[in-house]
């Protein structure tokens, strides 16, 4: 993403400004999370579907056996839905979506927009840990409401760590990327680490209006403590393209690498769309 915010996008922001973003956010989930009056929740389970256009030929279960919205939304694809590219230093998408940016988090920071940055300290709220990826390579991908809601390990290894940073939840979409500042480092997220063959990595998963309910998969119960660091020892052991967090509604995964040890797809530039288990990069 690289232009400077129109004057639709700073009114849309500046209208979001002045909402209760958290009181919203609660709301959507409790009606996301209702499965009665049946009828009713089918009619609005076939709209959603209808309207974001999912294909539900890659998912595990019909359509008819969704309760509610929220389910539909945080579906379980098939076997073999999403092929998992082989190597061991090959690094790939965590998460089926759009890029936003990729590159080198030179001297340990990232672009939001071009003219626009923020820090690796800020998102991992962990100046020690963020040491390790400055200077390496960071992918960012957004995932839009026709998007599959799961994340998956991009490397494997073993998850070392995971914490639960407390933010905002502005909305995470063009006109806030272009108007927040260091829109990423404000709103909720969570950050997974990860030992794996090419070094540290870390995978974070970003929170928005709407987007109240991040779970990590291999401790259900992290995100209802909010725990501000969870460490794990022993680590927990995790394959390349194993499920490792849920989007209760969508939002972005920023994936990021230690310094010089994984190397980006050059044909990997922003408006490009990814799924779970293509290669973003190899291990150098």
């Amino acid at each position: 993403m690289s232009h400077l915010p129109s004057w639709k996008d700073r009114a849309f922001m500046a209208a979001v400004r002045a909402l209760p973003r958290r009181a919203i956010t609660r709301a959507a989930g409790e009606v996301a999370g209702w499965s009665r009056p049946s009828p009713l929740v089918r009619m609005a389970v076939r709209a959603f579907a209808r309207r974001y256009r999912l294909d539900m030929t890659e998912v595990l279960r019909p359509l008819s056996s969704y309760a509610t919205v929220r389910e539909l939304f945080t579906r379980e694809l098939r076997p073999g839905a999403r092929p998992i590219t082989e190597g061991e230093g090959v690094a790939v998408s965590p998460a089926d979506g759009r890029v936003y940016e990729a590159g080198v988090a030179t001297d340990g920071r990232l672009v939001q927009v071009k003219g626009v940055d923020y820090t690796l300290a800020a998102l991992l709220a962990d100046p020690g840990e963020a040491a390790a990826f400055a200077g390496g390579a960071y992918v960012v991908v957004y995932l839009s409401p026709h998007d599959y809601h799961r994340v998956h390990a991009p490397l494997g290894g073993s998850i070392t760590g995971c914490s639960y940073v407390r933010g905002d939840l502005f909305p995470v979409n063009p006109a806030s990327v272009t108007t927040v500042p260091g829109l990423f480092t404000r709103n909720e997220r969570l950050v997974i680490l990860l030992d794996t063959p090419a070094g540290r990595c870390a995978v974070v998963m970003v929170g928005a209006t709407v987007v109240g309910r991040l779970r990590a998969s291999f401790d259900p119960g992290l995100a209802a403590r909010r725990a501000p660091r969870a460490a794990y020892r022993p680590p927990r052991p995790v394959d390349k393209g194993a499920e490792i967090g849920v989007f209760d509604m969508g939002s972005t995964v920023i994936c990021c690498f230690a310094a010089g040890r994984v190397a980006l797809d050059p044909a990997l530039v922003p408006g490009r769309t990814v799924r779970v288990g293509q290669p973003l990069g190899r291990a150098v």
